[in-house]
């Protein structure tokens, strides 16, 4: 018994170890150009809005911090609407590996982290295009000093997940086929107490910010297939 025992445990090992090979990533697939920086292609007035960079939008980064590991390049800039002065707060955070190690950190937990309660949280589909939508989430945030609304979106390669889960699936998927996907969080965000208002007014403004991307580059904030969907750059007709 103690025999036959050994050889199943045997075989068990074997089998999970052939598996895992099996499953190893054999290249990295990234939807940004290693001569490209995600800064650039990412435009900073449009419109009647301009920006300017800031760095209080995410935890201070450091060479070994968990951000430098997770995100390759990471740009946070002030959108401000000349017109009515509304601003809208833009972060972008790609990193060209996204592994079981290091995998996109979402929103729901990152709030937290930072003193908020997540009062609301939906699935959304973002009109980025008379017929094309995005699948990405909306949460409204509430901390002791402000309420926010937020809208994200997360592309890990071609798969857009909104769950947890559903990351941890296509995370799998990817090593099924064996590459290491890159990986893109952008998160918007609007302070103020009329939530309702700040969605309307986000969705008008994501819109028109993929538009403004250069045509060749927009697959690395929506997928290869939506930014074949999407009409030229307005600036560029």
């Amino acid at each position: 018994m103690t025999r036959r025992r050994e050889l199943i445990l045997g075989a068990a090992c074997v089998l999970s170890a052939g598996t895992a090979l099996a499953l190893k990533p054999r290249r990295k697939v990234s939807l940004l150009s290693p001569d490209r920086k995600l800064a650039d292609i990412l435009p900073r007035q449009f419109g009647k809005w301009s920006s300017r960079d800031v760095s209080d939008l995410y935890a201070p980064e450091t060479p070994d911090s968990l951000l430098a590991r997770l995100y390759g390049e990471t740009v946070a800039r002030l959108f401000v609407n000349q017109e009515t002065g509304a601003q809208v707060m833009m972060l972008m955070a790609h990193g060209d590996s996204q592994s079981n190690e290091l995998q996109l950190h979402r929103p729901e937990v990152c709030y937290p982290a930072f003193g908020f309660a997540l009062v609301e949280s939906h699935v959304l589909q973002l009109k980025i295009g008379a017929a094309t939508t995005l699948p990405g989430r909306r949460l409204i945030a509430q901390s002791s000093q402000e309420r926010q609304a937020v809208i994200y979106w997360t592309r890990l390669g071609e798969y857009f997940p909104i769950t947890v889960t559903e990351q941890r699936l296509d995370r799998l998927n990817t090593a099924i086929h064996r590459y290491i996907p890159d990986g893109l969080l952008a998160r918007f965000s609007m302070a103020g107490q009329d939530t309702s208002s700040a969605f309307v007014s986000m969705e008008t403004f994501i819109s028109s910010l993929v538009i403004h991307v250069s045509k060749d580059q927009r697959s690395v904030l929506v997928g290869t297939a939506r930014a074949r969907l999407l009409p030229e750059n307005p600036s560029r007709t």
